[in-house]
């Protein structure tokens, strides 16, 4: 009988040698259709309007590649100086911003510091415009603004910076920019770079009539919503007399021994809750407010009572300022629905790195956040109609379709972009890239 013939399998692993001689290749395929829907929008003709570069022998880089170098850096992920400068010696970058070379970081610094506080002014009242045209091809009459304030910890002497209020790094000096969000969209339509030492809620009724001005005649109603930050008679008193709804959580230092005071009323169904209501009016108020309050058992400890032992509840407690026609536990539904801002100004700060790059001017800085808000705020629109691509965060949508390998081939007087015959998301990639293609 004859044997079989077997051999076993043998694993061997090529070597590969490495030099650096690749030539046009880029790491951000995905910025290309990305460009032309931002050259739609006319940004880049706008810009260069609005801060014209005076040609001298000697000058390299208009203005508006400056700011568009830090528009497109923060759609990428990349921050500092250094690093965008770094990022705008790539192939694709240089062709898309029409540069010659790349940019020296002392280049941006500088120039950015030249425009000065007229300048990070203008450019904001600019930008203001982009949200008043989304917000009017949207056809929405009814909107609801979320306003919040994040901290932006500073390791330097950067101007403006001061310590306040830091939940994450106490003592250490800081911005405190305010952010106000169209939820139905999830843009920023308002945004104020602000010093550290700045509280909580520190202009907003000068913010608020800025925001009302940027909004389009469709808007017919508002609903504003607010943490205790905010928790301010003047603000109350500019709403109502906007015609505004609003929603805002209460902040008192005899908070906790004011409600206990109040007469509870156990919600059907759930002897867990319990909800309260009260007028109130706070010092410096022109009138009193309705305050409702819910009260919610979270624990059952062991206590003396009388000398005999037995368990009582813990309560936690919400209460509210609004003037909508709810309930307390209504009123704290509609408040928990807040939190989404929250995950957007997560994904302003540290996934379109507003405020991550930073000189030691603060108009400049304040020029650098808003150029970072306003890539985000493209990233959403851009996407809008997809929904699927909507709802994805920034940092998502940036790994499948924008920080994508590909090499740049000239050809027939033409650029193309080779990207990997089987990459994964192709069919996607491609299908979105023809959307912007057709859109602004």
């Amino acid at each position: 009988m004859k044997k079989k013939n077997s051999k076993k399998s043998v694993f061997k692993s090529k070597n590969i040698k490495h030099s650096f001689t690749g030539t046009r290749l880029t790491k951000y395929a995905g910025l290309s259709p990305i460009m032309k829907y931002i050259k739609k929008t006319k940004l880049g003709r706008e810009l260069n309007e609005l801060f014209p570069t005076v040609m001298y022998n000697s000058t390299k880089f208009s203005n508006v590649q400056v700011f568009l170098s830090a528009v497109l850096a923060s759609f990428v992920g990349v921050k500092r100086m250094a690093r965008i400068a770094t990022f705008t010696h790539d192939p694709l970058v240089t062709e898309l911003l029409n540069l010659n070379t790349g940019l020296n970081k002392d280049v941006i610094s500088t120039r950015l510091k030249a425009f000065g506080q007229a300048g990070a002014i203008k450019l904001q009242e600019h930008l203001f415009g982009y949200s008043t045209n989304w917000l009017k091809k949207s056809n929405l009459e009814s909107i609801s603004i979320d306003a919040d304030s994040t901290v932006e910890t500073v390791y330097g002497n950067q101007q403006g910076a001061a310590k306040g209020y830091n939940s994450k790094k106490r003592g250490a000096k800081s911005y405190h920019p305010i952010i106000a969000f169209v939820s139905e969209l999830k843009i920023v339509v308002n945004s104020w770079f602000r010093t550290g030492s700045a509280y909580t809620s520190n202009g907003i009724c000068e913010f608020l009539k800025q925001t009302k001005a940027i909004l389009p005649e469709n808007i017919k109603d508002v609903f504003f919503r607010a943490d205790s930050g905010f928790f301010n008679g003047l603000l109350f008193d500019l709403l109502e007399s906007f015609g505004w709804t609003y929603l805002v959580k209460v902040k008192l230092k005899n908070l906790k021994q004011l409600l206990q005071k109040q007469t509870w009323h156990i919600v059907p169904n759930n002897p867990d809750i319990a909800i309260c209501e009260f007028n109130y009016q706070a010092k410096g108020w022109k009138k009193e407010r309705k305050l409702r309050a819910i009260r919610t058992v979270t624990d059952w400890v062991e206590a003396d009572f009388l000398g005999k032992k037995q368990f009582v509840p813990v309560y936690e407690y919400a209460c509210y300022c609004s003037n909508l026609d709810y309930d307390a536990l209504e009123l704290h539904e509609i408040y928990k629905q807040r939190s989404t801002s929250e995950t957007w100004i997560e994904q302003v700060k540290s996934q379109l790195l507003a405020g991550a790059t930073l000189t030691d001017n603060f108009h400049a800085n304040d020029i650098l956040w808003q150029l970072a808000v306003l890539a985000y705020n493209l990233s959403v629109m851009m996407r809008y109609k997809f929904k699927k691509l909507w709802h994805e965060e920034h940092a998502t949508f940036r790994d499948w379709f924008i920080n994508l390998p590909g090499k740049l081939v000239k050809g027939g007087h033409q650029l193309n972009m080779k990207i990997y015959k089987h990459y994964a998301q192709k069919q996607k990639w491609n299908e979105f890239a023809d959307y912007l293609a057709f859109t602004t």
